[in-house]
């Protein structure tokens, strides 16, 4: 996970529940486990640039709209 994973600031359960999207579906667009997927809007896990990007692309938006690093 890295040491600053703290410092980020994560929008995935917002922007999935904007999309109209269960943690399931999201999921199988991204082609990962739903409980990756919680892990992740829980702030337990951060993906990998790859899932990243294909969560953004199922959500049709940016990484930077899911994920930002907090201002020190």
């Amino acid at each position: 996970m890295g040491n600053h994973h703290k410092n980020l600031l994560n929008n995935l359960e917002t922007l999935r529940k904007s999309a109209g999207l269960t943690q399931q579906e999201l999921s199988e667009g991204a082609e990962v486990s739903r409980k990756s997927i919680n892990a992740i809007e829980n702030g337990i896990y951060v993906p990998s640039t790859v899932l990243a990007l294909k969560i953004a692309k199922t959500l049709n938006c940016s990484v930077e709209d899911l994920f930002k690093l907090r201002r020190n």
